[in-house]
């Protein structure tokens, strides 16, 4: 597998809150985190900061995540104990007070694929060169188009499309959505919502189908195409990509 994230601060916002990585551990299984942070005072780049650096920094060290079960336990631990953190930051710093962040990542082992996500970054798979998304933003629009009160052509241009209805840093208990995925795929990819709210989901795959380019390559084509339309938000993305003679288990 080969991996690369990127992250721009966009056109629009003077600084850039958000936070990106990959990591590997020592048996290979890889770990990707995108996090968009939020608060005044540059304080939504502290909470989007915390995470990545805390828990890619916790996976680093680790050996193996072990069995599915222990990965699920082992994400919620860890996901608890830095919305713990980021509640006792903004306490302590009553300049920062409402600090929060997204966060969705990727772990992809010998023998799993597993999404984690809070809020509305987005995490997506890539296999016989159509894109999947797997995760759903937790948005106060989504919530209306599940209960009725919204269509899905009404979502998209909503003055409220923004509004979460979950974020770490947001309340002492925090519920995280976990997906079980098919390993066999191509490439995942994560994102903040400075991608999808610039690029639809089949212009996004456009670019990630491209043949003539490298991995490199498309995700710098995509964050200039955002930029291009504006970029009224950073951009971060992380890109796992199995290349050719890869086994998934590389």
């Amino acid at each position: 597998m080969k991996s690369f994230y990127l992250t721009d601060t966009g056109r629009v916002r003077s600084h850039n809150e958000d936070s990106v990585t990959i990591v590997k551990n020592a048996t290979g299984e890889h770990l990707m985190i995108v996090a968009d942070g939020m608060g005044g005072h540059r304080a939504g780049e502290v909470a989007s900061s915390m995470v990545v650096t805390q828990i890619g920094t916790r996976f680093a060290e680790t050996q193996t995540l072990g069995s599915k079960i222990d990965a699920v336990n082992w994400l919620k631990e860890n996901i608890d104990e830095v919305n713990d953190n980021i509640l006792k930051y903004g306490e302590e710093n009553p300049d920062s007070q409402g600090l929060g962040t997204t966060v969705v990542m990727a772990l992809l082992t010998k023998e799993f694929l597993m999404f984690v996500n809070i809020g509305d970054s987005s995490g997506y798979v890539l296999k016989d060169k159509k894109l999947h998304k797997i995760t759903k933003e937790h948005t106060l629009v989504n919530f209306l188009v599940d209960t009725g009160e919204l269509t899905a052509e009404e979502a998209v241009n909503h003055p409220k499309k923004n509004v979460l209805m979950k974020a770490l840093g947001a309340g002492e208990k925090v519920d995280a959505d976990i997906f079980d995925v098919d390993p066999n795929i191509d490439a995942i990819m994560l994102c903040s919502d400075g991608l999808t709210n610039m690029l639809t989901k089949d212009q996004i795959e456009a670019v990630l189908v491209e043949d003539d380019i490298n991995s490199e390559e498309k995700l710098i084509k995509l964050i200039k195409k955002c930029n291009s339309r504006g970029g009224t938000d950073n951009i971060s993305i992380a890109y796992l990509v199995k290349e050719n003679g890869d086994s998934s288990d590389n």
